[in-house]
């Protein structure tokens, strides 16, 4: 009986245990593990003001030749000289190539002979109209003959000047496609001739800047490999929007009298848009998300996440368009653990 009475107070003991302590010690949440013991982070904060700076656009953009063509034949033949080297400079009309024209000269000589007895024959015929020994129609068709001939002579000096091609503009000759002694048609390729100076800068902008670009306002530009700037003008701003980009194109012409930019170059262009007063931030407490992007503001202790519409920059700030208003505490530290509604203090 004994030992039945001593179980049954330990079975008692263990159920009145597990009521009152155990249950109690499970019901307070461990240190730091409750939302209320979750300590505040410090940062660091700056408040959003107004700022004169300048105003930049940033683009990329690639270099064009000012001028450049592809030197073919007007005339078909066997190509009896080239002085063509890959590479060098030529002025405008030097001549590159020559085709054949032994054929030409041939009619020419015979049309030359021609003309000189037409003319004779004329002078004679108008002696005899002043005397009235033939009629005026008779001589008519002397003046006609040697009218003809002068034109078959200006053809054939046109086929003439087709034998030779010659340099349109002053540039770089590139690589050669073909070899003295070659049978070419108008459908063979030379070479191609290259106006390296000055060059053509072609780059795009949103549509929103439209009435921020201007004829003749200067553009910068780097290209990869050095830090160098280089600088150019606008010379053309295309009439339509691009409908797919909503960009608009723009055109820039620079000298390159040092020959260190080449046609087909990748540049990275900044267009100044000008001094205006605006909401400026840092650009590295822009966060990007899906929706656009967002920084993290200071409000009585509480990181509030705000989406903001940005628009021009320059070297290190952003214009924030929407979003912000003056006098707001932006939190520049932190920002990769910073969520909606955590705690946190500044200095």
């Amino acid at each position: 009986m004994r030992p039945l009475i001593i179980i049954g107070s330990l079975l008692v003991l263990l159920v009145l245990g597990k009521l009152f302590i155990w249950n109690k010690n499970e019901a307070t949440p461990e240190k730091g593990k409750g939302r209320e013991s979750v300590p505040a982070l410090r940062v660091n904060t700056i408040l959003v003001s107004y700022d004169n700076s300048d105003q930049l656009v940033y683009s990329s953009g690639t270099l064009a030749p000012n001028e450049e063509v592809e030197l073919r034949s007007e005339y078909s033949g066997r190509l009896v000289m080239l002085n063509l080297r890959e590479g060098t400079f030529v002025k405008k009309g030097d001549l590159i190539a020559k085709i054949k024209d032994d054929d030409i000269r041939a009619q020419m000589k015979k049309v030359a002979i021609e003309e000189e007895l037409a003319n004779k024959i004329e002078s004679r015929q108008k002696k005899l109209l002043e005397i009235e020994a033939i009629s005026k129609e008779e001589y008519e068709i002397s003046v006609n003959k040697v009218s003809t001939l002068k034109a078959d002579k200006e053809l054939l000096n046109v086929q003439l000047a087709k034998t030779e091609i010659r340099a349109p503009f002053s540039g770089r000759i590139g690589l050669k496609y073909i070899s003295e002694g070659a049978y070419v048609t108008p459908n063979t390729l030379i070479a191609k001739l290259v106006q390296t100076n000055p060059l053509k800068i072609d780059f795009s902008i949103p549509e929103k800047y439209l009435t921020k670009v201007k004829l003749g306002q200067q553009v910068s530009f780097e290209i990869d490999g050095t830090t160098e700037k280089f600088t150019s003008k606008i010379l053309a701003i295309d009439p339509q929007i691009d409908p797919t980009l909503r960009t608009l194109k723009i055109r820039g012409l620079t000298s390159n009298s040092n020959g260190k930019l080449l046609p087909g170059m990748f540049v990275k262009v900044e267009l100044n848009m000008g001094n205006e007063r605006s909401l400026m931030i840092p650009s590295e407490t822009i966060i990007p998300i899906l929706e656009g992007k967002q920084v993290f503001l200071k409000r009585n202790g509480i990181v509030e996440a705000v989406n903001i519409e940005t628009g021009l920059r320059n070297e290190k700030m952003v214009q924030v368009l929407s979003g912000l208003n003056e006098g707001d505490s932006l939190i520049t530290t932190a920002l990769m653990t910073l969520k909606q509604g955590s705690k946190v203090y500044s200095n």
